[in-house]
């Protein structure tokens, strides 16, 4: 194929592709929607809005990080306490008197060391990774205890909280209540991913790479534009922007980057493809390994902070669990359970699937053990979707 020459898919193929993520973003729209008639609308509110994504801001990022770890066909059990033990040593880094960018920097420092530990174990001594993310899981959990006493370590003032659920706005855009700097910001959010959008849709057709057409491209573009401005609408009627949505923002752009845009983000998909032709054809795969273990490692201190910052206060029980909740983001959000499949946004979604479950069921006052049922269940039927679109397209 001749550079220059355009390659259109057509929309059955191109929606065959991409059934997953067309499907669960449809899903997440459902259960809004379901849920607004079931509240009277309050799961729509801009309060509430706000609100999911505090809450969830945690978890949301370390599905950016388990995405990667599951696309190389591994897995991590260990998250949860990682981010309980580094939550407890932030907590003592800032009391201590360093000041807040400096806590969140050697926390992240912390995690990319735990991540280097874990990576070794599995990359190079070739034990899996649910063994040794399992030893992690047990080890990080009782240095945890240890190192906090089995005490809560207090926050001594509320600087450290504002990363969590502080906001980011400026005084002179904000007339009557409205926060003007979410509009501004949504729209320049907006611009930078069209012009990505444009950039990369050039890009595969000079190297005659299949791309939508341009009827689709253009619906595409609208959408997610709707979108964004809809969710910007909604953080200027309450409070603005929250600190932590730009912290999880630049975290999903950077990480969509990377493995969208560079040689090691292909190589991630290559290993967990089939990690014994990436070796084959020239790929350090133990590298690769490595790298995606470092990266969780690092995302897991990040995390660590917000989560801290959150409940104001470092907590030897916390991060119980989450390495569940962000495992069923991914695969909710498209991941396959045999790796070499799956997106940051795609995970990203998926969490945001179980956030508006979990939100709504809160609103109606369903109780947390039925909770727990619906999510096993939405899981289930979630890899079961997998399988079944695989074996439909021919991809298992």
């Amino acid at each position: 194929m001749a550079q220059g020459t355009v390659r259109s898919m057509n929309l059955r193929s191109m929606i065959k592709q991409n059934i997953r993520n067309y499907s669960m973003v449809m899903m997440l729209a459902v259960i809004m929607i379901a849920f607004a008639f079931l509240t009277d609308g309050v799961n729509l509110n801009s309060r509430n809005f706000t609100n999911i994504i505090i809450q969830n801001s945690y978890i949301l990022l370390l599905a950016v990080g388990m995405i990667l770890v599951i696309i190389v066909g591994n897995i991590d059990l260990s998250v949860g306490s990682v981010v309980a033990f580094i939550g407890a040593i932030s907590a003592m880094l800032y009391n201590s008197g360093i000041g807040l960018f400096w806590t969140v920097v050697l926390s992240i420092l912390v995690g990319l060391i735990i991540g280097v530990f874990q990576g070794v174990w599995i990359a190079y001594a070739k034990i899996p990774a649910f063994i040794v993310t399992l030893a992690g899981m047990m080890l990080f959990r009782g240095l945890t205890y240890i190192i906090t006493n089995v005490s809560p370590i207090a926050i001594k003032d509320d600087e450290f909280k504002q990363l969590a659920s502080g906001m980011v706005n400026i005084d002179a855009l904000t007339v009557n209540n409205v926060y003007y700097t979410a509009i501004i910001v949504g729209a320049a959010v907006y611009l930078l991913y069209v012009l990505s959008e444009i950039i990369g849709r050039r890009s595969k057709i000079k190297y005659g790479f299949e791309v939508p057409p341009i009827g689709v491209f253009l619906f595409k573009i609208i959408i997610i534009g709707l979108l964004i401005m809809g969710l910007s609408q909604r953080f200027s009627t309450y409070r603005g922007i929250p600190t932590v949505v730009l912290v999880l923002g630049v975290t999903i752009l950077f990480f969509s980057f990377i493995t969208n845009n560079t040689v090691i983000g292909r190589y991630i998909y290559a290993v967990g493809g089939n990690a014994r032709s990436a070796k084959l054809s020239g790929i350090n795969s133990e590298l690769v390994v490595f790298v995606v273990h470092v990266i969780m490692g690092g995302i897991c201190g990040l995390a660590a902070v917000i989560f801290t910052g959150y409940m104001n206060s470092a907590l030897p029980q916390a991060g119980v669990n989450f390495e569940l909740d962000a495992i069923s983001a991914c695969f909710i959000g498209g991941a396959s359970t045999s790796g070499g499949i799956g997106t940051v946004i795609g995970a990203i979604v998926g969490g945001l699937v179980m956030a508006a479950i979990n939100n709504g069921m809160s609103l109606m006052n369903i109780q947390a053990p039925w909770q727990y049922v619906v999510k096993a269940l939405v899981l289930l039927l979630a890899v079961y979707y997998d399988i079944y679109t695989r074996r439909k397209t021919g991809l298992g």
